[in-house]
């Protein structure tokens, strides 16, 4: 076993505490800050001694399932128990470690130290960057803050979104939209940047929203008027009619028609808007396998940093949808 030793004149006696924001991974790569981290072994100690989380691409995981970081001027590893939280305790799966390949992660310099041909190896924790960021950053939510978000993973029953630092939250499928959906890769890709609304916080476990943030049904209505014909996806079909989504946070009602199927694009008529009964009737012209358009971005409405209440029901309708966030 090679004899490794700390590296002197690149360990600092005391760390310096600095302001700092905490992001999804991937959002520091590409940064003036990031980068001019990564310049020199002398700027990455003064990361160090700041307390910096940085960002770099892991290269590989290796047999011990640690990960090697593409440092420029040195090798960078993650050792296994440092790659996530819980790793450690055996709550996580390594799964969490070997899914960061060729993707970027967030980490603090530990040490440095120097094998016995002399190489210089920067020791990394991916676990000390989500710690700082859990006690900092997650810790201080509310429900109904609105946050920054990265959707990592997308699963029947929801997605996953990166809210700091490669820390996950789920986004259940019927708090995406008020439209129904079958499966949440209709509204989003992996990789995507979002926004997103505390829902719900138990214990360390973040729960979010969406709906809310995409408008109420007089601000999504606005966009239409009768007499328009308009395209629109086909979401269920009732005894009592066809629901056609327009946006995600509005449907229309058409009456029952022969060989229309959930899933199909349309075009459509409006026949008229009715904001007191929060309706929009319909007439289908056509409907069509056109396939499933790629999901773009969202339209957000809510543009602030925090939501007590949303109301989607227009104020002198019959029905009245709405959502309180409190802790």
């Amino acid at each position: 076993m090679e004899e490794r030793k700390r590296c002197r004149g690149l360990s600092p006696p005391h760390p310096v505490a600095i302001e700092m924001n905490f992001y999804p991974e991937g959002y520091l790569l590409d940064t003036f800050e990031n980068k001019a981290a990564m310049q020199t072994p002398t700027a990455l100690s003064e990361a160090m001694r700041e307390g910096r989380i940085l960002e770099a691409r892991a290269l590989m995981c290796d047999s011990n399932h640690d990960l090697i970081v593409d440092l420029p001027f040195m090798k960078g590893i993650i050792p296994r128990e440092e790659g996530a939280l819980g790793i450690r305790e055996g709550t996580v799966r390594d799964i969490a470690i070997i899914s960061r390949v060729n993707r970027p992660v967030c980490f603090q310099v530990q040490d440095f130290i120097r094998d016995g041909q002399g190489r210089i190896t920067a020791l990394l924790s991916r676990r000390a960057a989500q710690e700082k960021c859990q006690a900092e950053y997650i810790s201080t939510l509310s429900s109904g803050d609105v946050i920054d978000a990265r959707v990592t993973h997308i699963e029947p029953f929801g997605v996953f979104a990166d809210i700091g630092c490669g820390i996950v939250s789920l986004l259940p499928i019927d708090s995406i939209s008020v439209s129904r959906i079958e499966h949440p890769r209709e509204r989003f890709l992996p990789g995507m940047d979002i926004r997103a609304i505390v829902r719900s916080i138990e214990g360390q476990r973040v729960t979010l929203s969406h709906k809310e943030l995409l408008g109420t049904w007089e601000e999504n209505a606005a966009a239409f008027q009768a007499g328009e014909t308009v395209g629109g996806v086909i979401r269920s079909i009732e005894s009592y009619g066809v629901f056609v989504e327009l946006t995600p946070n509005l449907a229309g009602l058409a009456e029952v028609k022969e060989n229309v199927f959930p899933g199909q694009q349309a075009s459509v008529f409006i026949k008229s808007i009715l904001p007191a009964r929060m309706k929009v009737k319909l007439v289908i012209i056509e409907t069509f396998e056109g396939g499933q358009a790629k999901p773009t971005p969202p339209r957000y409405f809510f543009q602030g940093d925090h939501m007590e209440h949303f109301s989607y029901s227009p104020p002198h309708s019959e029905k009245k949808i709405s959502t309180r966030f409190s802790n």
